[in-house]
């Protein structure tokens, strides 16, 4: 039974991203998003420079993407050289019926949203399981923080009402430590009614550099499931 849940899921995830890659045109830059989803699109952009020539840049969000995207003989480029992108594809942990995200369990929130905020288009793909009636159900609010204020941070964001848990390596020793050099707390804090106001709430403590709440920013949603894709877009 496993087994064939991790398939269709697997499936559903490069459906999804396949339809995202259908909004790339000749001569893009495209931003580059982590993670397991929008691995299968770095890899089908690949095979489209590879095939027919497509010349795009990427700007990776994480060293993971960047290994990823040079494997695919797909040519890198920095924020520096352009710092407006004409597309970003990213996947997400949970997403709501206003394409309100939650990201960050792979650890790269600051430099995705840094990317996804330079992108004309932001499209994310995801399959099913991640769509839900409101962010915060059964699932922690990523929140990237400075070493140095750790503690700090912890006690005030108890007081705004959550439960961080700072998070550690499964095959280290010690905290994950971000391609940035920072610490990630998993704050729990229930169904979340207002996204936007705890993302400024949030990111009000000093110390905190980034949150995971992506807040009206993705204006095409790929939704993989068993049968199709269903394409969500901004209201």
């Amino acid at each position: 039974m496993r087994r064939e849940r991790v398939d269709w899921r697997e499936g559903a995830k490069k459906r999804a991203a396949l339809e995202a890659v259908k909004h790339v045109r000749e001569g893009f830059v495209i931003g580059l998003g982590s993670g397991t989803t929008v691995a299968y699109a770095v890899q089908e952009i690949g095979e489209k420079v590879r095939r027919e020539g497509l010349r795009v840049l990427g700007v990776p969000t994480s060293h993971q993407v960047l290994r990823l995207a040079v494997s695919c003989g797909i040519p890198i480029t920095t924020l520096d050289e352009h710092p407006q992108l004409d597309l970003t594809i990213d996947g997400a942990d949970q997403v709501d019926r206003k394409l309100n995200l939650i990201k960050g369990m792979g650890g790269a929130l600051m430099r995705e949203k840094i990317v996804a905020s330079a992108a004309k288009k932001l499209v994310i793909v995801v399959d099913e399981t991640k769509l839900v009636e409101k962010l915060g159900m059964n699932h922690p609010v990523p929140v990237e923080v400075l070493p140095f204020a750790l503690s700090v941070v912890m006690a005030k964001v108890r007081k705004l009402g959550g439960k961080p848990v700072l998070r550690e390596g499964k095959d280290k020793v010690g905290p994950v430590v971000t391609d940035n050099g920072n610490f990630i707390l998993d704050v729990e804090f229930g169904v979340i009614d207002d996204p936007g106001d705890l993302d400024v709430r949030l990111k009000s403590v000093p110390g905190v550099l980034e949150t995971g709440l992506f807040v009206e920013v993705a204006d095409v949603v790929y939704v993989g499931g068993r049968s199709g894709v269903q394409r969500l877009l901004k209201r």
